[in-house]
């Protein structure tokens, strides 16, 4: 296998693949690096109801085995393994992938950003089948049924919010007394007859009745020591994201949360480095912004290795 490339791709949700499929149209042979975990979140989503062109939804990794597929059809090459180490610091940029050196002209971040979960283990096992960590993704599934959300920040109360069109009722869990989230999410969340507040409460489980389907939460106040269970057939994790950035730290800008900072698209700081997907996004996070973003980022690098005479 060549080991220098035009363009690498590093990552292989909907953005890398995107990227990889603009690039490979354009004759420039990428290859993507796409991980032990490959396909990114929608790896962990059932059924995806809002892509574009499937009226009766896709199953998360059928539509990732088919960008997949699209992608290679056009002449992209994959391979599995883990960046242990990237240098961006002089051209060709160089990357260590399971031991083996890899060098590119110009190279496109797509490493996402991985949802916190709970950390009690049961939760990500119920990832798609009641557990999720996108409202916008999953809410519709839960019309009509009691759901809870756990977390007390913006995107909690904006998950809240938003989950009322279609849940019962949606209960929000809080390890503490008062919110973090902006005073004015704060007042459009107590204002919503359809939200409720369990205060200074964390989750102990997530109960599945052995059904393999979440019939409730386990919950312990952390004043009282008092627990209970909460009936629920949703739960929705939203204490945040963390990017996938480390590889990057004092090599590119990224921002107080650690997302890669694009500019005029998908520019970093560094020429011949371009970032899409979630990488960079903590505002939509959504499987179609990605890939958008992902086309922006390889037509930004055929345009810049056309500049450099490549």
């Amino acid at each position: 296998m060549n080991h220098e490339r035009q363009v690498i791709i590093i990552g292989s949700g909907p953005a890398g693949l995107t990227a990889a499929l603009y690039a490979a149209r354009a004759n420039l042979s990428p290859l993507v690096i796409e991980g032990v975990e490959a396909g990114g979140q929608l790896m962990l989503t059932t059924m995806v109801e809002n892509w574009p062109g499937f009226r009766d939804g896709i199953m998360g990794p059928d539509l990732m085995a088919e960008l997949r597929a699209q992608a290679l059809r056009f002449g992209a090459e994959i391979v599995q393994g883990d960046v242990s180490s990237v240098d961006v610091s002089a051209r060709p940029f160089t990357l260590t992938v399971s031991g083996k050196i890899y060098k590119a002209q110009a190279l496109i971040l797509a490493t996402g950003a991985s949802a916190k979960w709970l950390d009690l283990g049961v939760d990500k096992q119920l990832s798609g089948r009641g557990v999720s960590t996108c409202a916008t993704c999953d809410g519709f599934f839960f019309r009509g049924k009691p759901i809870a959300v756990i977390g007390g920040g913006d995107s909690a109360l904006e998950e809240a919010t938003f989950l009322t069109r279609f849940a019962s009722s949606v209960t929000l869990v809080h390890r503490r007394d008062t919110l973090r989230a902006s005073k004015i999410m704060q007042d459009k969340a107590f204002a919503n007859p359809k939200i409720h507040f369990e205060w200074n409460t964390e989750v102990v489980d997530v109960t599945d009745g052995g059904q393999g389907a979440v019939t409730g939460l386990h919950l312990k106040s952390n004043r009282t020591g008092e627990e209970k269970v909460l009936p629920v057939d949703g739960v929705f994790v939203a204490i945040g994201h963390t990017p996938n950035t480390s590889l990057f730290t004092g090599q590119l800008d990224m921002d107080a949360a650690g997302y890669l900072v694009a500019r005029e698209g998908s520019k970093t700081n560094v020429p011949g480095v371009f970032a899409c997907g979630d990488v960079q996004d903590h505002v939509y996070r959504q499987a179609i912004t990605a890939a958008g973003s992902g086309c922006m980022a390889a037509i930004d690098a055929e345009r810049y290795l056309e500049s450099q005479g490549h």
